[in-house]
């Protein structure tokens, strides 16, 4: 039935007004992830890397950083580590030209990397007014301080931010709002080469990736920003260490209200967390009484992205978490007050999603309509699937489910019933071509008020996808400057009242998706609205600023006020 709608609908609306190009082969983006398969199948072969957009260099325009794996053998052992002295395991920094060219500035940053990788994050964690970047791996992190012209610098030791074992994806976030980021790092595994053990695809003729469950959960990791460019083991202290999980994604947002930014972790194979801050430097797991550790019939499954943001405009933000085939991925309604309720079935989701494997996603409002759709990065995690499940592929095209009103609604002002149609055949020949899609990221690449989407795919090229007519709505981004606050001004939230009626909320993050970093300014598409009534800003701390009457299609930046000096 659902498809029936999908297939109805596509018939009715005709082709869609936006199409996504993939510029990748003309944009000097020559990068291509090397996963260096072997024939002992060693897990991290598998989970790809990711992509972080930021700028690097702070001439205003968005860069790209790739992370990358290096060079394995069936001898690859702790005392033999992997090697990434070969370019072709180097991560890649690329400088954006602007028109969607980029040139690679990998050397000359200094962020060729030295482990095999996974993810990125990206915020300015010494409030210096330049980007920093933390890379994830097996084996370590490495944080690296941004210099102010373009090149960065190993802070690892130096700031305390090591971080053993395997590590995926980071968020950046003030858990204690004292305006300075600390530092939320997932680990995935407790795994080594040693304990990559022989595992068998399902028909038993091939040697196969091991199923996560043949290894033990390991804790995550918070370091607390001490605010003079050093960070401190803080995980025991917070709660944080008391939950060994299989972290692979990781979103922030305040889903209670309260005014503290809390995490939301995608586990693989086990229950979800979500930490509630507390306010008093630490968190509560409450996973289970919100609703969200398990799927509708109480079950795990294998998280891999999240994404936390309001999809619906009723002012709670809301939960994807991506999962393997024949799992679906977890919608989670959010009701109010930190709770939620499993919505896949009901908004379409279940039944879109039932044969897919999906990794980084965002509700990401590709039209510019004023309602956040869902975009999924998808491939399955075993390359022998195929030999032993008819009908379900390694290797899938990238997913939208387009969010549109289930109910008619003549008011723009009120909230009619949401539903998730599968529109990606409408999208262009970039959304039928498949891949082994990992990580994702998501900006305004080319400054034309609608937002591209950055593709990491496994021991491939990446995707560079040109939205193309998103533009054809208005639109407002919100670009914020801290003072109080951290100077990206992320935890923040955003709402918006256009002069149609809607009223929309984001958080200000560059977290989220599957290792990868977003950029940070909050977007918001208007439809036909022109003018936005209210701007109001919810920093971190709980001050409230409020703006009125802007006109729309523009980049709005707010600067919060600065602290009152005493005499």
């Amino acid at each position: 039935m659902r498809f029936l709608v999908a297939v109805l609908w596509l018939l009715i609306a005709g082709p869609s007004p936006v199409q996504f190009t993939d510029v990748t082969g003309s944009s000097g983006v020559t990068f291509r992830h090397a996963a260096s398969k072997t024939s002992v199948k060693f897990l991290p072969e598998t989970m790809g890397g990711g992509v972080a957009i930021f700028d690097a260099d702070g001439d205003g325009r968005l860069d790209l950083f790739f992370t990358n794996g290096a060079a394995l053998s069936t001898q690859t052992s702790s005392k033999r580590p992997p090697e990434k002295n070969d370019p072709r395991f180097w991560n890649r920094l690329y400088r954006n030209l602007g028109g969607w060219r980029f040139e690679d500035v990998t050397e000359r940053a200094g962020l060729r990397g030295t482990r095999y990788d996974f993810g990125a994050a990206a915020a300015d964690y010494d409030n210096d007014g330049d980007v920093d970047l933390l890379v994830t791996g097996v084996g370590g992190t490495t944080l690296f301080r941004n210099n102010g012209n373009g090149t960065f610098t190993d802070v690892t030791a130096a700031a305390g931010a090591t971080v053993s074992g395997w590590s995926s994806s980071a968020a950046f976030v003030d858990y204690d709002n004292d305006g300075h980021l600390d530092l939320y790092v997932g680990r995935y595994l407790a795994w080594t080469w040693e304990s990559n053990i022989e595992c068998r695809s399902t028909d038993n003729t091939v040697r196969a990736y091991c199923h996560p469950r043949e290894f033990s959960p390991v804790s995550s990791v918070l370091l607390h920003n001490n605010g003079d460019g050093t960070f401190t083991d803080a995980s025991a202290s917070s709660g944080i260490g008391a939950h060994p999980g299989k972290a692979l994604g990781v979103a922030i947002h305040d889903f209670d209200r309260d005014g503290w930014i809390d995490i939301f972790v995608a586990n693989d194979s086990m229950r979800q967390y979500l930490f509630r801050n507390t306010g008093q430097r630490a968190f509560v797991e409450v996973a289970l009484e919100a609703g969200v550790a398990y799927d509708d019939n109480g079950r795990s499954f294998a998280g891999m992205g999240v994404d936390a943001e309001d999809y619906d405009n009723d002012g709670w933000p809301d939960v994807i978490v991506t999962a393997l085939s024949l799992e679906r991925y977890a919608l989670y309604r959010g009701v109010g007050k930190g709770r939620f309720e499993y919505a896949s079935h009901a908004v379409g989701v279940g039944g879109a999603t039932l044969q897919k494997s999906g990794w980084g996603t965002k509700f990401v409002d590709f039209d510019n309509d004023g309602r956040r759709d869902l975009f999924v990065a998808q491939g399955h995690v075993l390359d022998t699937v195929s030999r032993s499940r008819q009908g379900f592929d390694y290797l899938q095209p990238p997913l939208m489910l387009r969010n549109q009103p289930s109910t008619p609604a003549t008011d723009r002002s009120l909230r009619p019933g949401v539903s998730f149609v599968d529109v990606s055949a409408s999208l262009g020949p970039a959304f039928a071509r498949p891949a082994a899609g990992r990580g994702a990221a998501f900006a305004d690449l080319d400054d034309d008020g609608d937002v591209d989407i950055v593709i990491a795919n496994l021991d491939g090229p990446p995707t560079l996808l040109r939205n193309d007519g998103g533009n054809a709505n208005h639109w407002l981004t919100v670009s914020l400057h801290g003072t109080r606050s951290n100077r990206q001004g992320i935890g923040a939230i955003v709402s918006v009242v256009d002069d149609l009626g809607l009223t929309q909320s984001g958080i200000c993050s560059t977290t989220s998706s599957y290792q990868s970093a977003s950029d940070g300014r909050v977007h918001f598409g208007l439809a036909g609205a022109k003018n936005v009534r209210r701007v109001e800003v919810r920093w971190p701390g709980g001050a409230i600023q409020v703006m009125t009457e802007i006109a729309a299609d523009r980049v709005l930046e707010i600067v919060e006020p600065a602290p009152e000096v005493r005499k």
